[in-house]
Formats: C-alpha cells, sequence, structure tokens
C-alpha cells in the first residue's frame, strides 16, 4: 500500500486569535526589548567618518589610455603602453592594509576635539579609547594577561619593527586595519580613503595622513631608480669638479712661477697643463649637463595626485540613529514573543 502524504495545515486565523489574546506580553516584550536597544545604543561610541577623494596621474601613451578606458568599461583591465610600474591604482587598497604602511601610521600626532590632548596615534589608540559595553570584560581580560606577561619588547624606547610585532603592536595594527578604508573605482582609477574614528577631528587628522603617507609611498616607488640614477650623477659631478678646480690651480700656479721664461721646455708643460685643464672642464660641463637631465628625470617620474575631496572634520557622527535601534530592538522583542508564543500553542493552529 501507498504511505499517504503529510499535509501540514496552518490556520492563519488561530494564529491572529492567540496573538491577539497576548497582545499585552507582545507590547510588554517589544517595549522592554526597545529599551534595552536605546540603552545599548548609548552605551556604545559615536564613530565619525571622514573621507579623501583623490585621482592619481595616469601613464601610457593618449592611444594606449583609450583602449584602457574602453576596455574599463566592459569590465576589463587593459594595462597597454604603460610603463610597467609595479604599484598600480587597484593594488592602493592591499598596500594600504599591508603591516609596514600601517605601522607607518604609529607616529601620526593626533589632537582630540575637546579637550586639545595631544598623543602619537597608536598611544591614542592603546589607551584613550572608549568602549563599548560588550568590550569591557576582554579588555579586563587582556588587561589581566598582561600583568602576568614579561614582554621586554614593551619597554619604552622600544622600536617598532613591522616583521616583529608585539601582541599589543599586532593588536593595534588590527585596530587600525579595521578603522581605515580604501577604494579603487576601477573605471576612473579614483581613490577614496574613508577613515572612521569616536574622535571626529583625529578622524580627519588621520585621513589626511593617510593619503599623504601613500602618495609618499607611491613616489618613493616610482623614483627609486631616478634617485639612485640622480645620486651617483652627483658623486660624478663632485668629481669632476674636484678635478677640474685642482687642474685649474696647477696651471695657474705654473702660470705664475714660470710667466717670464720663453724656454720651450717650459712652454710645453704649460702647454700641457692647459690642455688637461681644458680636458678636466670638457668632462665637468657633460657631467653638469648629466646631472641637469638626472635631475629632470626625478620631476619627470614624480607621480601628481589631484585631490578631488580634502579630509574635512565631519560634524555628524555615521553611527546608526537612535530610532532605528530602537525599531529594529522592537521588531526583535515582538519576533521573540512570537516565537515563543507560536511554538508553545503551535497544535492549535496546526493540523497534520
Amino acid at each position: 500500500m501507498e504511505e499517504k502524504k503529510k499535509i501540514l495545515d496552518i490556520s492563519i486565523i488561530d494564529v491572529f486569535k492567540i496573538l491577539k489574546a497576548d497582545f499585552r506580553k507582545v507590547c510588554i516584550y517589544s517595549c522592554t526589548a526597545g529599551v534595552i536597544g536605546v540603552i545599548l545604543a548609548f552605551a556604545t561610541p559615536k564613530i565619525y567618518k571622514s573621507t579623501v577623494i583623490l585621482a592619481p596621474e595616469e601613464s601610457g601613451s593618449s592611444f594606449s589610455g583609450s583602449l584602457s578606458s574602453l576596455a574599463s568599461m566592459v569590465g576589463m583591465n587593459m594595462k597597454i603602453g604603460q610603463t610597467g610600474d609595479a604599484l598600480y591604482p587597484e593594488i592602493y587598497p592591499d598596500l594600504m592594509e599591508s603591516t609596514g604602511f600601517i605601522v607607518g601610521m604609529f607616529p601620526v600626532t593626533v589632537t582630540k576635539s575637546k579637550s586639545g590632548e595631544t598623543y602619537t596615534y597608536f598611544d591614542y589608540l592603546q589607551k584613550h579609547q572608549k568602549l563599548a559595553f560588550y568590550e569591557y570584560p576582554i579588555d579586563w581580560l587582556n588587561s589581566l594577561k598582561e600583568k602576568f606577561s614579561d614582554d621586554e619588547q614593551t619597554k619604552a624606547g622600544h622600536k617598532v619593527d613591522s616583521k616583529h610585532l608585539t601582541k599589543k603592536e599586532f593588536d593595534i595594527v588590527k585596530a587600525i586595519n579595521g578603522k581605515m578604508n580604501c577604494s579603487v573605482d576601477k573605471k576612473t582609477n579614483v581613490i577614496t580613503i574613508v577613515v572612521k574614528d569616536q574622535d571626529p577631528q583625529i578622524a580627519a587628522t588621520i585621513a589626511d595622513s593617510a593619503q599623504m603617507h601613500l602618495q609618499r609611498t607611491i613616489t618613493d616607488y616610482r623614483t627609486k631608480k631616478a634617485r639612485v640614477d640622480l645620486e651617483y650623477m652627483q658623486q660624478l659631478f663632485d668629481e669632476a669638479h674636484k678635478e677640474y678646480s685642482k687642474a685649474r690651480q696647477k696651471y695657474a700656479a705654473f702660470g705664475d712661477s714660470y710667466q717670464n721664461l720663453k724656454m720651450q721646455s717650459y712652454v710645453l708643460k704649460g702647454d700641457e697643463l692647459e690642455n688637461e685643464m681644458q680636458l678636466k672642464y670638457t668632462i665637468y660641463q657633460q657631467v653638469v649637463e648629466q646631472l641637469q637631465l638626472a635631475k629632470a628625470k626625478v620631476q619627470e617620474r614624480t607621480p601628481a595626485f589631484t585631490i578631488v575631496q580634502e579630509a574635512t572634520v565631519p560634524v555628524k557622527h555615521s553611527s546608526r540613529p537612535k530610532i532605528v535601534t530602537l525599531i529594529i530592538w522592537m521588531i526583535l522583542g515582538f519576533l521573540l514573543r512570537t516565537g515563543m508564543l507560536l511554538w508553545h500553542n503551535r497544535q492549535q493552529f496546526i493540523n497534520v
């Protein structure tokens, strides 16, 4: 014999009757949950966001740039005719998330907007952050661990090494990583840096510092070879100038000592010193030209950034509004009571 399929028959009318009979408790649960939500919202520190938008200099010929623009419209990423840089805009977010980049933000000086107190960003995050209600037990456990741990690297005067971080430094790196966000528009290569913090002025300060730190990192990378060449040409210039000065002094000294002598050997000696001086001068002139070209090359390789939007101190916080929190928690309270009520009375409206 074939088994009969079980069919669930739920009576919506009976559900409404059960809820209507328990309407008072449903309201109590919703209001209580709403009050709890508002209390928790006030116990959580406000968060402010500051945004910086900048556009990097495009590289490559106009033809390749046109092809890249057309390719970006269909979701392709073509690097035609570019200079072969390893740092292109698409990896700037990864660069800002790297440990070395974040450690470079540790010594940035920040000032609290209300008190005017000044700290390094590292000290500010370590000692002067307000905690949310749920973070107090974790902070208490961490402080308890620190009392029983003996970390020599945390003593004063310790130099931060991005390759060998202490536990505290690693925690600060994670905290900064969670506060900074970098995104790149694949079509326009426009870079957006967003920094959030409990203090609006510090949020703007760190956003501006992150932008400058990113620009400095990219500039150092792109001009590295040109700066090495410039340093080498500067050494050649110093040597050529020194050699030319010596040859000129020798020729002048010889001329002053033997200016009244007409002997052929002295004339030949004078011509030899003059030729040597002219040779040194020619070399010196060539090195001067190469030095100027090396300086121009550094300037040429230095990327330009257009600041579309500067970092500004936010006026309003970006945390969730209290009314939204109230509504969400009231809905959660309503669902909790409704779920409990329907589960206990499920036999009244479910027929199998």
